[in-house]
């Protein structure tokens, strides 16, 4: 396949239609229905294989570990238009720095997942640091703990996989379906879905997807809009072999959010959440674009023997702009006013930056074959599988980007600046190649007992250059290549567990995995060991789990306990010589409980989570140790009921709700942010009209309008608020035909 190239993120291209015109033009048609048909039973748990679990077909009810899967019909309930929609029904995730505007930076275990690495695609790695659209995605799945197994590097908190929809596997299944829809805030989409099988024996498939949506949200001066085209294909060559391929192509166009934060020493009362607080008449949207696609050939060996080839590309182009407000005074601008580098001002002002940061180019390839297959010796059986990977990142970004103190603002008033767009500050460009090994084995035994082994070796080779120069007074002129550092190695990451069957429902299980980060010290000359790599930080998970699955319930309960070094600088007294080092570990523990329940007309989920997390065995700075992680909250609740009504056959109604326990905001937990409730409301109606089926949905999130704030990060040494939305409402309909 050759390499996809980025659409333009200035590009003016519309589609012949108006989203929020033909939105409202069905919207009318509300009034008339009859003929209802049954309504869908929406379940948030699944039983498919996942993609990226490493011991092949094995459903994820049967896995070792802890692992969801959020299929369609969940993401068009829910409205999900990020993976952070979907994600966020499962009690194990929270935010961590998910910004409105921004790509998704989400938090497992704990743990914040490293957008480079913990996020996969049909299987293969790819960046996450662009906005994802989620209009051809057949199910998001969300595999939970240190996945060493699943990638050579990545965050222990999870791994991430969108699956894209595919071609109907029935010669006679024919996909036609057009959505609509408004909200939240003055948004509206419409959405196209086509699919499939054409030729004398339906050997060729298709599948076609195209969505529009004028952005404009609930948050205020917020506008822009997106839009993503894919398409689908496959061919069955023969009943043995089989090639499908891929690609999707979206762009998006937003005014970004920048946060709240503490206001002095005090915790500020929520706001509504409506408020761009830093919005001003010539700030410039933040724009993403990218082009993804895969190609993946199977080859039927025979005797249950299967070989895989897969190759995805991901071109990605954003321009990162944000009227960026960070600390007050921090350089001593303003005489007579406290210098505040990691919050506002008592009384709410800040300082204003012009942030720009544009043509930032990603490219990520991946080359990945397999083979796995079934042997038997006596009464073992033993399910193979081994895989090997080359893998190839790089960023380039412009030698320069803008960010500029240009006034003062406040969280109170309104309040006016000029721009200053010039590119003053360097950019790092990094380049990584890696090849990867990986061999798993499911060892069945006839006391129902499984064993499952597996192990990832991973060759790395990592560069990084900074693409300017700049003199003692931080005066910078572009020069690619200044101050390279290298690092190379290997390093290998084993998985163990054992499962006992102990009904025919009724799984118990242990496992014990490990993963890795490579970090490497900032090339700064305030530090000894500049651009040298650190030792590799290897995290350690250990997992005790009961599954339970059912016609009509499901259940699971797990213990984990991971623990990841933690890297601190040692700073002489002036703290101009420092030296970056590992000091101590980050421990977090924690229990997991979710179920369902299918019962008549009712049918619901609920998971919940209760998470340890602390810092420990720290040297530098033995302060720390016994402090709680920041903004990870000790218990999180998501539930969701639903009803349907057999009095008006096809009609549902549901409840979600979503509950975050106390979290801190300072390290020493002299401030922290309270508990929050929310309750979301929706309707569906699955009806025919003339013989089309039509879905409908009314939703309205956060029913009582609640004022909160959502999460509390510390990014780039600030500590920030998210507010919560307000009330919205979302009104979709789906026709098929």
């Amino acid at each position: 396949m050759a390499f996809f190239s980025p659409v333009s993120c200035r590009s003016t291209d519309r589609f012949v239609f108006h989203a929020s015109r033909v939105a409202s033009a069905v919207a009318m048609l509300a009034g008339g229905f009859a003929h209802a048909q049954s309504a869908n039973e929406i379940t948030i748990t699944d039983t498919a294989p996942s993609q990226v679990s490493g011991f092949g077909d094995v459903p994820l009810s049967k896995a070792p570990f802890s692992a969801i899967s959020f299929d369609r019909q969940v993401l068009q309930d829910i409205g999900a238009q990020r993976v952070s929609d979907a994600l966020r029904l499962d009690a194990s995730v929270a935010d961590s720095y998910n910004s409105p505007a921004y790509w998704d930076v989400l938090s497992v275990r704990g743990y914040t997942l490293d957008n480079r690495y913990n996020y996969r695609r049909e299987g293969l790695p790819i960046s996450a640091e662009t906005m994802i659209g989620m209009d051809n995605k057949e199910r998001i799945e969300l595999f939970k703990g240190t996945s060493g197994i699943q990638a050579g590097t990545s965050a222990p908190g999870g791994l991430v996989n969108y699956v894209v929809k595919r071609a109907p596997s029935g010669n006679d299944e024919v996909i036609r379906s057009v959505s609509a829809s408004y909200g939240p805030g003055k948004s509206s989409s419409i959405g196209l879905d086509l699919g499939g099988r054409f030729g004398e024996n339906k050997d060729f498939g298709y599948r076609f997807n195209a969505a529009y949506e004028d952005l404009n949200p609930y948050i205020r001066n917020t506008q822009g809009h997106r839009n993503l085209i894919a398409l689908a294909m496959d061919w069955r060559i023969s009943p043995d072999s089989k090639l499908e391929w891929e690609f999707e192509q979206s762009e998006r166009q937003q005014m970004g959010v920048n946060g709240y934060s503490l206001l002095g020493d005090k915790l500020p009362t929520p706001v509504n959440g409506k408020t761009n607080l830093t919005r001003q008449s010539w700030s410039v949207p933040g724009a993403f674009a990218g082009t993804t696609g895969s190609v993946r050939f199977k080859q039927n060996l025979g005797d249950g023997w299967l070989w895989t080839t897969s190759y995805g590309a991901q071109r990605l182009r954003t321009d990162d702009r944000l009227t960026f407000a960070q600390g007050h005074n921090c350089y001593d601008t303003f005489p007579n006013a406290p210098m505040l580098c990691d919050r506002y001002s008592a009384n709410g002002k800040f300082d204003l930056y012009d942030f720009r940061s544009d043509n930032e180019r990603r490219k990520v390839d991946a080359l990945k074959t397999e083979l796995s297959g079934s042997a038997s010796w006596g009464n073992i059986s033993h399910d193979f599988n081994a895989s090997i990977m080359r893998f190839r990142s790089l960023d380039r970004l412009p030698p320069l980007q803008a960010y500029n103190l240009i006034g003062e603002g406040n969280t109170t008033d309104g309040f006016t600046s000029a721009p200053d767009p010039t590119p003053s500050y360097p950019n790092v460009n990094r380049s990584e190649y890696n090849t990867e090994l990986a061999l798993s084995d499911r060892i069945t035994l006839p006391t129902a007992t499984t064993v499952w082994v597996g192990m990832r070796h991973t060759q790395y080779n990592r560069q990084s250059s900074e693409n300017a120069t700049c003199d003692e007074n931080y005066v910078c002129t572009p020069a690619p290549g200044t101050n390279p550092a290298a690092v190379k190695g290997q390093i290998t990451t084993p998985w163990l567990a054992l499962s006992q069957q102990l009904t025919p429902s009724l799984q118990a299980y242990a496992s014990y995995g490990q993963g890795v980060e490579l970090h490497v010290t900032p090339n700064k000359p305030t530090y000894i060991n500049a651009g040298q790599a650190l030792p590799a930080l290897r995290s350690k998970q250990y997992e005790l789990g009961l599954k339970s699955q059912t016609a009509t319930s499901r259940w699971q309960a797990t213990v984990f306990d991971i623990t990841r070094p933690q890297s601190a600088d040692a700073c002489n007294a002036d703290g101009d010589i420092c030296t970056r080092q590992i000091d101590g570990q980050a421990h977090h523990r924690g229990l997991e409980l979710s179920g369902g329940l299918t019962h008549g007309q009712w049918n619901g989920d609920v998971s919940a989570a209760w998470i340890d997390a602390k810092r420990e065995h720290a040297q530098i700075n033995t302060s720390v140790n016994g402090q709680t992680a920041l903004n990870v909250p000790r218990m999180t609740l998501r539930a969701l009921a639903q009803y349907r009504f057999t009095e008006i056959p096809g009609l549902r109604a549901s409840l979600r709700v979503s509950h975050e326990g106390e979290r801190r905001v300072l390290e020493d937990g002299s401030i922290k942010l309270p508990s929050w409730t929310t309750a979301d409301l929706a309707a569906h109606y699955d009806t025919r009209i003339d013989g089309t089926r039509t879905q409908w949905t009314l939703a309205i999130d956060n029913v009582a309008d609640r004022h909160y704030w959502r999460e509390s990060p510390k990014q780039f040494g600030h500590y920030y608020l998210y507010p919560g939305a307000p009330r919205t409402l979302r009104l979709a309909v789906k026709a098929s035909f």
